[in-house]
């Protein structure tokens, strides 16, 4: 009899659920997860509730029997036999993994956990001064948001985001949060160089000029996103970040020691444990099109955690929804009679467009398919 009256209550809890209504009550308050935090909730809103079916796919952890690759650029000026060593490690990488980590890279710790510091004070302001950035106007080159695709995706991650279009047009420096501004500047310029650099190897990896890719203009603009994963109450019934792959050329990630952050390979998740003075490289959606599947664009995703908050800092090469008007395709270069083009031209804006209107994680490249 008691059986019988949890079931009926339990079936009017979810005709009585109005999920819009949720949705629309969390956005309204402009204070993202890191409100909820704030409030003491100790059981996590309905809306970032991973449904059941998908629930079952997402709770193994990281397979301990593989390694991310993880490479030196210590000796890469140097020529010779050294750089032709870490091309190969990449090509390798690129082609099996579509990530690693990169070690001796040319940014200091020092700016690296400043970048970290800045993030961490913007989410952690009071609500009412963040308020003014809080924004779910995509052409807006400085806004925070909690989920961009929050009204598209059958369950809401636990993450609060800054975005920062850096390149090709920059925003005025007034319009960057005090709390960051310096750093995100100063950290955005250490990251153009260090992306032009990875720009040549890759270009090498693939068999190509070294300047090709920038001849391309694959780094002609980048985006900052700060990630910030608070603390989660029930970390096994939500994301940090959904299973995804990036809309972009490719990612430079710098992530602070907290862990998390898992990577798709040979059907097994693979936890990518924080490195101390490490960066994460991982090639986007535009890479693998560029690269007609020579190299890959591989799925990654990250856990929700009891510790927090967690901070992470992409970097996305792309002009992503800025005005640019070149087309990009399979490289004319890489095509041969039995490796004809996997995929139509696109403008990055008309890719990012459709990548930021569906739930993350949405296959995008598959409507390029020839």
């Amino acid at each position: 009899m008691v059986n019988t009256h949890l079931q009926q209550n339990s079936v009017q809890d979810v005709l009585d659920y109005d999920r819009e209504k949720e949705l629309k009550a969390f956005d309204d308050t402009k204070a993202g997860v890191k409100g909820l935090v704030d409030n003491g909730i100790v059981k996590i809103p309905k809306m970032f509730v991973i449904p059941t079916k998908l629930s079952s796919e997402t709770s193994c952890s990281g397979s301990p029997h593989f390694q991310i690759p993880v490479i030196d650029l210590k000796h890469i000026h140097e020529g010779g036999f050294q750089r032709k060593q870490i091309v190969e490690e990449i090509q390798q990488a690129s082609e099996t993994w579509g990530f690693f980590q990169i070690v001796n890279h040319g940014i200091s710790e020092d700016v690296m956990n400043d970048m970290i510091k800045g993030i961490s004070r913007f989410h952690e302001q009071p609500t009412e001064v963040k308020r003014e950035y809080y924004s779910r106007d995509i052409k807006k080159k400085v806004r925070s948001v909690s989920n961009f695709d929050l009204y598209q995706a059958k369950a809401a991650s636990w993450r609060d985001t800054l975005f920062c279009a850096m390149a090709p047009v920059a925003p005025n420096p007034e319009e960057f949060p005090a709390t960051c501004r310096d750093i995100v500047i100063s950290y955005s310029e250490n990251l153009k160089r260090l992306g032009l650099t990875l720009l040549e190897l890759l270009s090498e990896a693939l068999g190509l000029n070294p300047n090709h890719l920038i001849e391309m203009e694959c780094g002609a603009g980048h985006t900052l996103v700060g990630h910030y994963y608070p603390a989660c109450p029930e970390p096994d019934q939500t994301m940090g970040t959904s299973e995804h792959s990036d809309p972009d050329f490719f990612t430079i990630l710098l992530q602070d020691q907290i862990g998390g952050l898992q990577v798709l390979y040979q059907n097994q998740w693979v936890d990518i444990p924080p490195k101390t003075g490490a960066l994460v490289v991982n090639l986007g959606d535009l890479f693998q099109l560029i690269s007609n599947d020579k190299f890959k664009s591989a799925k990654h995703r990250v856990l929700a955690n009891r510790v927090g908050p967690r901070i992470s800092v992409a970097c996305l090469f792309s002009t992503h929804l800025q005005p640019f008007n070149r087309l990009y395709g399979p490289i004319k270069e890489l095509l041969l009679d039995d490796n004809p083009p996997l995929y139509k031209e696109t403008l990055v804006r008309d890719y990012a467009v459709y990548y930021v209107s569906n739930e993350l994680g949405t296959p995008a490249l598959a409507h390029l398919r020839l």
